[in-house]
């Protein structure tokens, strides 16, 4: 792996272990994982899938929750489907719910996303809270990647999938050698019969 990917991940470990600590006390704890996917398309034009996830990992119900992620600049992207806000009426405990939309740009560069923001209400509070989503990474928004080697695709696989593969060849191997007759054996069993 990579240090941007172990960073999210110590970042996302780091986030659990906050709100099993938080998770005791009687009230909710709003936990919210925002991703982000590129798609170039053949027009020049990279089309940008958000999703965020919002998790409540307290132990009381969350009341008028609202989203906002607000932070894409009017001068670099187009909002293509969906809102960058959404507000629920409540998130129970153990509960999440899910918000997406898609952006598009034709403007090269490295893009820095703030994360979104959630407030929501509490029983024992008058105030509204606020929670952020987790950072993402740094958008790299029609980057010149080098093209894709030959045969990539079949070692990123097999890196992902190979000992999955090995397993299911020996067990698939294991039963057929178990449920075939051997042609010694069933020579020997012919030749008695005459």
């Amino acid at each position: 792996m990579n240090s941007k990917m172990m960073a999210a991940i110590s970042v996302m470990m780091c986030l659990l272990s906050i709100s099993a600590t938080f998770a005791s006390s009687d009230s909710p704890f709003i936990v919210a994982n925002k991703k982000v996917s590129l798609n170039r398309l053949k027009s020049g034009i990279e089309r940008i899938s958000v999703s965020i996830d919002i998790y409540n990992q307290g132990s009381a119900t969350a009341y008028d929750v609202s989203l906002t992620d607000g932070e894409w600049s009017p001068s670099i992207f187009n909002l293509v489907s969906g809102n960058t806000s959404k507000s629920w009426e409540k998130l129970d405990v153990g509960s999440v719910v899910s918000h997406s939309f898609v952006l598009e740009s034709n403007v090269k560069g490295v893009y820095h996303a703030s994360p979104a923001v959630i407030k929501f209400r509490t029983p024992t509070k008058a105030s509204l809270q606020e929670a952020f989503s987790s950072p993402i990474l740094p958008l790299e928004i029609l980057a010149d990647r080098p093209p894709e080697k030959k045969f990539e695709w079949a070692k990123r696989l097999l890196a992902k999938y190979g000992s999955l593969v090995s397993v299911l060849t020996i067990v698939v191997s294991f039963i057929y050698l178990v449920a075939s007759p051997s042609k010694s054996s069933g020579g020997k069993a012919g030749k008695k019969r005459r």
